[in-house]
């Protein structure tokens, strides 16, 4: 390296080397050898290859889009999966009233049916409006503003982590059903279920797509047949009449009459049934393109297999007269199978399949929580690891949040659908009658082409998922919806914070961008000082100020992850620093820390053998903002405490009090 802090391009052969001269000079290449180490370090990345995978560049992120077909396995298998327990949780509620009371099944089925169109007819306009995915945040951020943003965010993140939940429980409750032996394990089983599927979206969304398909596929074919089977059996028998209503083979008990607000009830509780076709909207950049009009086609497809399986279900439910109280062990979809084919082999092939795509609903919370999770922490909202995609081009830790929470929920309800059931789907009708309303909003405002015929299909789907929200709100208030209800404002306040932090921290930290800095090494200490820039700003200044000062050879190290384009801290740097030499590595594998360390350790190779590592690192904030800054620096000093010849000076910047200040008496 000479003086003016140019790398020189000598390509040092793989794998000894982590990294790789570039084709223009200051810039190198961080190889997958960048991460790999001897001794612990080195055993434990092994490991996670063998379970993960090896590590995927940003080069191969444009291979894990979806065709429609995987797109429909991975987006909808939540929507499709509610048919297992949305029908039986309204004869839950009816069995109240007494057996007369389930032939009203039918009827709220196909009014929750014209929901669903409803829905799907309204999201396609949101998909058409927003084909880079978002959402309900997205929309209501854009149009209605940060406070209905956040609300709207914070009721979806809430209800991903019960769709989890829900469809653990659900998938435990169908193998019970089929093998009562296990009911005392349903606890871990459940959780063993939720780190299965975990693992399988930390290999990446082609793979987890791929595997997951099949069972949702599977199901669809079971259970249609199943349905065609029963029908055809009913109209070919002693009674054809398929919209009689079934004698029950049992007595129910009677608690109450049937009432107006019983039938809300049950149909509050047959809403679950729609939980999870937002996703499709939510993720629409996961599409192969024509992005917007494979995702659209898409959920009109889901939409007609859906509303097809859950009118079947209930319909047959209603003429074998099948009832579900409060503590069975065998669920309705359990009976119906029992009462069309009895207890053989096609009997545990729709147990089995419906397990499998009740574990597999999980998966669109898994694709959708974190891919929210990383648009909020892009726009400043949640903790920027959020942000950061893991080895597998995958969100990280929004897929381990996720899976804590879920976890934690299941644990804490006894992995019990019926428990878990009253916490749901108010958090997805608050989102849709945001995002509805939002549309309307942006209809309104640009005014493009065709937006009165949108502005009022929006305006029909906000009106119908508002009352719906309102309905599910009271019927299940008391039996637990409180909990969401007391949980939505404190998720949003906390997402709140996290954005005044973000915002003041960016202000404190302001350095403009038509400043020249005239820094240069003025210090006598002969060895040679680097200093890790992650951004332009005043701690990164007074970091290299420090440097100047004490040595005489100072060269800033930058990380960058896209290769294509230069880096807003590359772009800078020319024009701000021209004292100061700075070393650009391209981290196609997205890692900060490992590539500098892999970098250092090719310094050590030059005399004198030896090398000062000063670390910016953001102090004097409460334990509130730890996980906030600093993450990947912390990483870094990890890393390179343990190497010889290496000193780690950590350059504490304290920016003051980030609280908002007081207003002062006049």
């Amino acid at each position: 390296m000479d003086a003016r802090g140019r790398v020189s391009r000598i390509r040092v052969d793989l794998p000894h080397a982590g990294l790789v001269p570039g084709a223009e000079g200051g810039r190198l290449e961080a190889t997958t050898y960048a991460e790999r180490r001897t001794g612990l370090r080195g055993k434990y990345l092994r490991v996670r290859d063998v379970f993960l995978g090896t590590s995927m560049s940003n080069a191969r992120l444009h291979e894990e889009r979806l065709s429609k077909k995987v797109a429909l396995a991975i987006f909808s298998s939540d929507a499709l999966s509610s048919t297992a327990y949305a029908t039986q949780e309204i004869l839950l509620i009816l069995v109240l009233a007494g057996s007369g009371a389930m032939t009203h099944s039918l009827p709220l089925a196909t009014a929750i049916v014209l929901l669903l169109g409803i829905v799907v007819v309204s999201y396609r306009q949101v998909i058409r409006a927003y084909p880079a995915g978002g959402g309900a945040y997205t929309v209501a951020h854009e149009n209605l503003g940060v406070a209905p943003g956040l609300l709207a965010a914070s009721a979806l993140l809430i209800d991903y982590v019960l769709t989890v939940a829900v469809s653990i429980a659900a998938c435990v409750e169908a193998i019970v059903s089929a093998f009562e032996g296990v009911h005392d394990f349903a606890v871990p089983l459940a959780t063993a279920l939720v780190l299965i599927i975990a693992l399988g979206n930390l290999r990446g969304i082609r793979e987890s797509g791929t595997a997951f398909s099949i069972p949702t596929y599977g199901f669809i074919v079971i259970l249609g047949g199943t349905l065609a089977y029963g029908t055809a059996k009913v109209l070919l028998g002693d009674d054809p009449n398929i919209f009689a209503a079934g004698e029950v083979d049992r007595d129910v008990h009677v608690e109450t009459g049937l009432t107006w607000f019983l039938i809300l009830r049950a149909f509050a509780q047959g809403c679950t049934a729609l939980t999870g076709v937002e996703a499709i909207s939510n993720g629409v950049s996961a599409f192969k393109p024509p992005e917007a009009r494979n995702a659209g086609t898409t959920m009109v497809a889901m939409a007609l297999i859906l509303g097809a399986l859950f009118l079947g279900t209930t319909l047959l439910a209603r003429h074998f007269g099948i009832v579900y109280v409060h503590g069975d062990k065998e669920t309705v979809m359990s009976q119906i199978g029992e009462q069309v084919f009895g207890r053989n082999g096609f009997y545990y092939m729709l147990q089995f399949f419906t397990a499998g795509i009740l574990f597999l609903a999980a998966n669109t919370a898994y694709n959708g929580f974190p891919m929210l999770s990383a648009i909020l922490a892009r726009d400043g909202y949640m903790p920027r690891v959020f942000h950061q995609r893991g080895n597998r081009l995958v969100f990280s830790y929004g897929i381990l949040a996720l899976t804590g929470f879920s976890i934690l929920l299941l644990v804490s309800f006894n992995a019990s659908t019926t428990r878990l059931i009253p916490l749901y789907a108010l958090g997805v009708f608050l989102g849709f009658t945001i995002a509805q309303a939002g549309m309307v909003r942006r209809w309104v405002t640009h005014k493009d082409e065709g937006w009165k015929r949108s502005a009022i299909i929006n305006a029909i789907g906000c009106a119908a998922t508002f009352i719906v929200m309102i309905i599910i709100l009271v019927t299940k208030f008391m039996d637990g919806g409180w909990m969401v209800v007391v949980l939505l404002p404190i998720l949003t306040v906390a997402l709140l914070g996290i954005g005044r932090f973000y915002t003041r921290l960016r202000r404190v930290l302001y350095v403009s961008p038509d400043a020249v800095l005239d820094i240069k090494p003025h210090g006598t200490s002969p060895e040679p000082a680097l200093v890790p820039v992650e951004d332009v700003n005043l701690a990164t200044v007074m970091a290299l100020s420090r440097a100047c000062e004490q040595y005489r050879d100072v060269t800033a190290v930058h990380v960058a992850f896209d290769p294509d384009s230069p880096s807003e801290v590359e772009q800078r740097w020319r024009r701000q620093f021209p004292g100061i030499p700075l070393v650009v590595i391209d981290s196609p594998f997205r890692t900060v820390a490992d590539p500098i360390a892999v970098y250092v350790q090719e310094r050590l190779r030059v005399p004198p053998h030896e090398i000062v590592v000063i670390v910016p690192v953001i102090e004097g904030q409460g334990w509130y903002a730890r996980p906030l800054v600093n993450q990947s620096l912390k990483r870094l000093q990890t890393l390179l405490a343990a190497k010889r010849h290496v000193r780690v000076e950590k350059f504490p910047f304290q920016p003051g009090s980030l609280r908002r200040p007081r207003p002062e008496k006049v």
